[in-house]
């Protein structure tokens, strides 16, 4: 057991277990987004720091078919950080957070020798999409296309450069996909870690395990930080989710006997 999934397992409770805790209709979710953890500032401009800090926050709440109404922003900021710096993200906040509908409504500010950021979503759903309710003959898939993040990561370390559209600076969001999808998905995820990562935590938390249907190359299953969409479905939504116009690739069945996938950690030092 890795020390993420030990400290997890030591502050277990009712709530913990998905993308955010559900309380009544209201969900709340926080990631942090650390340099030389999640980015390099060579990497990335401010701006699209703050951006991406942003969107894999909201991810979670989209995942589980909510609405972002608020964030709370706690930021590490350097001492030598000029005012025009931090203009460029507060600029990519308020972007990120009007796109999606969502009020930043406050937080805290600390000093310290690199940025990190941690961010707290306050989101809405009358039907969450959780991540428990798979049952054995069921369908996992996942969205869109897999592997750029991790291709571009690659390039990153060889100081290539790479397209500011690429999905490590800025991820794609599939919120309208699984709104209106909702009726027909049994469990959802967002891809953070890794397909076959990912994948693990459902089967995990489901005490079940998965059978592939479709050979996936290892630049794909290991690609993290993609934030598609992980989903799983009954035989009979297939055609129908696939009807919607978004790329869906089903890609293992759910069997009884519990097991687990290739996964690697996907982080830099």
């Amino acid at each position: 057991m890795n020390r993420e999934d030990y400290y997890i397992s030591k502050m277990k409770n009712r709530y913990i277990g998905d993308d955010g805790a559900v309380i009544n209709d209201m969900i709340y979710s926080m990631d942090s987004f650390c340099e030389n953890i999640h980015f390099k500032r060579e990497w990335m401009s401010l701006y699209q720091i703050a951006q991406k800090s942003m969107i894999v926050n909201i991810s979670d709440a989209i995942a589980m078919n909510a609405k972002p109404k608020f964030a709370l922003i706690s930021i590490s900021l350097p001492k030598n950080i000029t005012t025009k710096e931090i203009d460029q993200l507060t600029k990519g906040f308020k972007d990120i957070a009007n796109e999606y509908n969502c009020e930043i409504i406050g937080g805290d500010t600390v000093a310290g020798d690199k940025i990190d950021i941690s961010i707290t979503i306050i989101s809405q759903s009358d039907k969450p999409l959780l991540r428990r309710g798979l049952k054995v003959g069921d369908i996992l898939a996942y969205t869109g296309e897999l592997g750029e993040s991790k291709r571009d990561l690659n390039r990153l370390f060889q100081n290539l450069p790479i397209s500011n559209n690429s999905k490590f600076i800025k991820p794609i969001l599939r919120a309208d996909f699984i709104y209106n999808m909702r009726k027909h998905l049994k469990i959802g995820m967002d891809i953070s870690d890794g397909l076959f990562c990912d994948t693990n935590k459902l089967l995990q938390i489901n005490n079940l395990g998965a059978k592939l249907t479709k050979d996936i190359d290892k630049s794909i299953y290991s690609s993290g930080e993609e934030y598609e969409m992980l989903i799983g479905f009954e035989p009979s939504k297939l055609d129908i989710l696939k009807s919607y116009g978004l790329k869906l690739t089903p890609f293992a069945t759910i069997i009884e006997d519990i097991n687990v996938l290739d996964c690697q950690n996907h982080h830099f030092k």
